[in-house]
This record gives structure tokens, C-alpha cells and sequence, in this order.
């Protein structure tokens, strides 16, 4: 009788537990909304990430989940599709400049950190930026820097270095450029040495006149599709995120040869994990952040994606660097890189309404025109 009653209380306490997300024997659905290309997915061999948090749910915490994983090019657009009110989304990883203008709207919930007990394994550097001074709603996922990623088939060394070469004439017709405001204007103002979070409309309009130069350069405006151009050799020339260069060069054609190098100014970005407010499923959500931050899945979502991550976890393991490779490794992890100096200097912050407005009339002048 003792034995039965045990079992019963324990059968009770995992019920208990269950109903905080949906009730004892019931199937959750938690909405994960992401970058395209941005989790191990198991292809190739790979552990699939959100399978194995399904697993994980159900061997450790006592719960059936479905993970709806839906993904977005843009930062532009993870914010229209959240500001709709017509999803609903339990966990978001937005970059840095989104991230403070959805806190400033109070679009964001507080993370309760006693469900994140990994939060422990991330780089003090990445505490207590800008976008949430106080870490109360974000967990930091990848960071890293934008570069310019050339075919050297096609573009002669001496060209490469600097932003010029994405206005160089001489590869017109083989240029890409980011197809969102903040990352287009950013070329041209790191280009120009243009504060790029400045408030000043005539600094602005003098970046727009350099896209403007730009344009009948370029093949197009992509974001996601810069990954075929680039691997089969029908664009030359794109700016991206460092990460993303690996990604192509593995799977470039043989006929091509993709390098990559940081210009001088660039953009330093960190993407964190978020709970949007009035997620349905919040205490899930975090526990869905505190898996991503355990060694073998973070290990495995930063091999697939080839971005820095700012868990010691990841960057202390001598698998994962010999897995990355020293050429790879030391591009993401510079020894002479002082993140602090270049996030202060060149990091995107979010900007005022007005600026907003600013820009998306630009922007719109620029792609219409």
C-alpha cells in the first residue's frame, strides 16, 4: 500500500508539472520563430536540434511537445509578423537593435533565469549590452561580425579589403546587396565613415546617393537567396554574415573559389533568445532556451551555422574547434579582436521613431527609383 501511494505521488507531482504548460498527458505546441539557416536541423548527419528537445521533454520533464519552427530573413520582418497580432510566438531570436526596440515597447517578457540554469556558461562580454542592460530578457545565442565574401575566380586580389569592392564597376552585374534597410545602409555608411546610428538626415541622404551609385552595379537585393548565387558562381560579390562564408564555401561549385575578409568598419551584431509577450507557453519556452545553452546541442547548432557563439561551452571545446578547423575557428574567434571597442563603435542601435520614418522613406526612394 505504502509502494502504491509512492507511485501515485509521483505520478502526481509529474502531472502537476505537465499542467503548467497544458495539462498531464495533453501535447504542447511550442512556436519557434527564427532566422532561415540558423539551427542544426539534422541534415547531413547533424543532430536535429528541435527533435531532440521533443526527446528531451518527454524523457526529463514528463511532457509531449511539438516544435512549429517557422524562420524569417529579416529582422524587418520577424517584427511585422509580430507586431500583427496575427501569430503568436513563444521564442524569438531577434539581433541586438530589434531586441531593444521590443523591450522599449514592452513587447517582451522577463525571463525567469531559475528555468535557464546554463545562462551560468555565457561570456560575461555578453552581459549587460546595450539592447538589455539589465539581462532581464534575453539569452544570447550568436554574435558576429559582417564581411564581404568575393569569388577569386572572378575578382582580382588587389580589389579586395574594403567596401569599395561592392562598387567596383568592373564586377557590375556580379554584386549583391542586403536586401533590408538597416544592413544596405550600413555598407554604405561604414563605407563613407558615417556613424551608423546617427541622427543626422543629411548623413543619411548621403548614404542613400552612394546605394544609388550602387544600384546599376548590382545583380540584386537578397538575403537568403545570396547562399545559391554565391555557391554557384552567378554572383561574384556579397556582403554577409561571417558565418554564413563557411556555409557557402562548403558547398560551392567547383569552379568557384569564395573568400571572405572583414573591412575595416563593420557591423558587430548579437542574437539572442527572446519570449515574446503573452507567449502561451512561456515556462516551456524557457526551458527550450536552457536546452539550446547545454554542450552537445549548442556545440551542434554552432558547427551547423559557423557563427561565434558566446557560450564557453561551445569556444572551450577542442572538439569543436578541430571539428570548425583553425582557418575557420580563428576568423570567428581573433585573438587581437577586442569585442567591447567594436561593438561600442559599430553595432547597430535601435532608432528613434523619427529616424525610423527617415529610413524607411530612403529605403523606399531607393528600391522604387
Amino acid at each position: 500500500m505504502k509502494k502504491f501511494l509512492s507511485v501515485m505521488f509521483a505520478v502526481a507531482l509529474l502531472c502537476s508539472c505537465a499542467s503548467l504548460f497544458a495539462g498531464c498527458g495533453s501535447r504542447v505546441t511550442l512556436n519557434v520563430y527564427n532566422w532561415g539557416e540558423y539551427i542544426s536541423d539534422g541534415s547531413e548527419g547533424t543532430l536535429d536540434t528541435n527533435k531532440a528537445f521533443v526527446k528531451y521533454c518527454k524523457e526529463e520533464l514528463g511532457i509531449r511537445v511539438k516544435v512549429n519552427y517557422v524562420t524569417y530573413a529579416s529582422n524587418e520582418d520577424l517584427y511585422a509578423k509580430l507586431t500583427s497580432d496575427a501569430v503568436s510566438f513563444d521564442v524569438i531570436i531577434p539581433s541586438d537593435y530589434m531586441i531593444a526596440r521590443l523591450a522599449n515597447e514592452g513587447k517582451l517578457e522577463e525571463l525567469n533565469f531559475d528555468n535557464i540554469p546554463n545562462y551560468r556558461y555565457i561570456d560575461e562580454a555578453f552581459k549587460g549590452l546595450y539592447y538589455d542592460p539589465e539581462d532581464k530578457y534575453t539569452v544570447p545565442y550568436t554574435y558576429g561580425r559582417v564581411g564581404v565574401i568575393y569569388d577569386a575566380n572572378v575578382v582580382d586580389e588587389a580589389d579586395a579589403g574594403e567596401w569599395d569592392l561592392m562598387w567596383n564597376e568592373k564586377y557590375s552585374g556580379k554584386i549583391l546587396q542586403f536586401n533590408n534597410s538597416r544592413d544596405a545602409f550600413g555598407t554604405a555608411m561604414y563605407k563613407l565613415g558615417i556613424d551608423v546610428n546617427t541622427t543626422d538626415e543629411a548623413e543619411w541622404s548621403k548614404a542613400l546617393e552612394e546605394l544609388k551609385k550602387q544600384k546599376p552595379l548590382l545583380k540584386g537585393f537578397v538575403m537568403d537567396e545570396i547562399f545559391n548565387m554565391m555557391e554557384t558562381g552567378e554572383a561574384a560579390i556579397g556582403a554577409y554574415y561571417a558565418g554564413d562564408y563557411f556555409t557557402m564555401r562548403d558547398n560551392q561549385a567547383d569552379d568557384v573559389d569564395l573568400q571572405f575578409y572583414y573591412p575595416e568598419r563593420t557591423n558587430l551584431f548579437v542574437d539572442a533568445m527572446c519570449i515574446p509577450k503573452g507567449a502561451q507557453n512561456k515556462e516551456l519556452a524557457e526551458h527550450y532556451i536552457n536546452f539550446m545553452l547545454s554542450e552537445e546541442v549548442a556545440v551542434a547548432n554552432a558547427e551547423y551555422i559557423c557563427y561565434a557563439s558566446p557560450n564557453s561551452l561551445v569556444y572551450n571545446s577542442e572538439v569543436y574547434r578541430e571539428d570548425m578547423g583553425e582557418d575557420a575557428y580563428n576568423v570567428l574567434y581573433p585573438t587581437d579582436f577586442d569585442f567591447a571597442a567594436s561593438y561600442d563603435a559599430y553595432a547597430y542601435k535601435d532608432p528613434s521613431a523619427e529616424t525610423k520614418k527617415l529610413i524607411n522613406t530612403l529605403w523606399e526612394n531607393l528600391k522604387t527609383k
